[in-house]
This record gives structure tokens, C-alpha cells and sequence, in this order.
């Protein structure tokens, strides 16, 4: 298995320093998409702040475009702070429709990541990973709670409990989950969710910014010893190390 080390990438400032041959970088996270009406109450579908066929994002989707020849994934990243899943399920077709044209336009994008940050029905989760599943059978699903809803059985952000969702008739669908570990990234945190009955290398440990670089590296080292971790993320590109990846890769393997 090759672990995954994945930028997620909101602040679309050039991939440059990433695109080339034997990369260290396995997936791109695009952050983020949004729903929601414009002022004629037409409904939208939005990459952050406009439409993700804006010119403004033609670089972007050239340099994606790169990152995909040179085997990185490209994974779209749905919600997160900017919320997306409350307008999507109270009109869901006509948003779902939105999405899915949209990805039908992108074909090198391989993946979606739902993270999930607003009370929700975990049935409504439920149905979306579904048709997500039987529409594009391809791509790959992940999930972005916080630690604590996988150290724990308490809901997270979304206001259900991720176990229910893992050992529930879609949970074979989930390909992993980007744990947002940014409270405590230890080896005792990552065992916990091991302990919990997740598979560990399902988790993937996200890093936000790298402030407390040197102390996370110390303990990834010790999961990598004995544990068989998914990979790494970090929040976001915008903030990295100009090793990080590299720095990543020479943990992991």
C-alpha cells in the first residue's frame, strides 16, 4: 500500500514547486465547493467564491491538469467552514445535478472528499455517498472529521456518530478518512481511533499548518514504527514547509 501524502489546496497561489516527475505527492485535495442561490435565486454552484468555470481558475485546472499526467489524484473537496451540505440536502437534486455536471466537465478529478461541518441527517450522508458510488463507481470517497469522532463515538461536526456511518451498508464506500488532528497529534491520539475500531490504515493524520512541525514529525515517526497509518495531510498548500512533502515521504516509507 502506498501511503497517501496530500496537500489539501484552498488558496490558489501555483503548484509549480510540487509538479514533477516522482513528486512525493500522492492526492490533491481542491478546496472547496459551496452551494447556494444567486440574486435572481438561479441556484449556484461555487469553487470558494465563483463558478468553477471562472476564468479566474483556468490556471488552476491547467496545473491540475499537470498534477494528473504526473499520477497525483485530484480530489474535490465538498463544505468544510464554508458549509455546504445544508443547502445541498434541502434541494437535493437540483444541487446534486450541479455537482455532477461539474465533475463530468473535470474528468481528471478521481476522487471527493465530503467534510461534513453543519448538522446534517447521517441518512442524507447516506444517500449522497450512494449515488455518488453508483454514478461514479471510479472515484474514490473520504471523509474529514475531527479527531475526537474517531477517538470517540461522539458526533462530530455534522451531528452524527462516524461509527454508525462506517458500519452502516455505505461505509464500504468510504475509501478513507482525513482525521483533522490538529488539537493533538500524537500517538496516543492515532491509537485511540485504532482502538475504536477503525482500520489504521483507513486514517489518514491531518496537520494544520506546520507551527509544531518538528513535534509532529517526532510522532509520526513513532506510529509509522508499529502502526499501519494511511498517511498525512496537511491544511493547506498555501502553508507548507518547502520540505514538507519530501520530509513526509522520508517518514512514510
Amino acid at each position: 500500500m502506498t501511503r497517501k501524502i496530500i496537500y489539501y489546496y484552498q488558496t490558489f497561489t501555483g503548484l509549480e514547486d510540487i509538479l514533477y516527475e516522482s513528486t512525493p505527492v500522492t492526492h490533491i485535495h481542491v478546496s472547496s465547493i459551496h452551494f447556494g442561490l444567486e440574486q435572481n435565486n438561479t441556484p449556484y454552484i461555487h469553487l470558494n467564491n465563483n463558478k468553477p468555470s471562472d476564468p479566474s481558475f483556468n490556471n488552476l485546472w491547467d496545473e491540475l491538469q499537470i498534477a494528473h499526467e504526473l499520477g497525483i489524484r485530484i480530489v474535490l473537496m465538498v463544505g468544510g467552514a464554508g458549509g455546504a451540505f445544508t443547502t445541498l440536502f434541502k434541494d437535493y437534486d437540483t444541487y446534486y445535478k450541479l455537482l455532477h455536471s461539474f465533475i463530468l466537465t473535470q474528468p481528471l478529478i478521481t476522487g471527493i472528499d465530503l467534510d461534513i461541518e453543519e448538522i446534517v441527517d447521517i441518512e442524507n450522508v447516506k444517500k449522497l455517498i450512494l449515488q455518488i458510488k453508483t454514478d461514479l463507481p471510479h472515484f474514490t470517497i473520504s471523509m474529514a472529521p475531527v479527531q475526537y469522532a474517531l477517538q470517540n463515538d461522539e458526533p462530530g461536526m455534522g451531528g452524527f456518530v462516524y461509527k454508525d456511518l462506517f458500519k452502516s451498508d455505505v461505509g464500504k464506500y468510504i475509501d478513507y478518512f482525513n482525521g483533522q488532528f490538529y488539537m493533538s497529534y500524537t500517538y496516543d491520539a492515532f491509537n485511540q481511533c485504532i482502538q475504536n475500531g477503525y482500520p489504521a490504515d483507513m486514517i489518514v493524520m491531518g496537520m494544520c499548518g506546520i507551527n509544531n512541525m518538528n513535534d509532529d514529525c517526532r510522532e509520526l515517526c513513532k506510529i509509522v514504527s508499529t502502526k499501519n497509518i494511511g498517511g498525512v495531510f496537511l491544511w493547506e498548500y498555501n502553508l507548507k514547509d518547502p520540505y514538507w512533502e519530501s520530509t513526509m515521504r522520508n517518514i512514510l516509507i
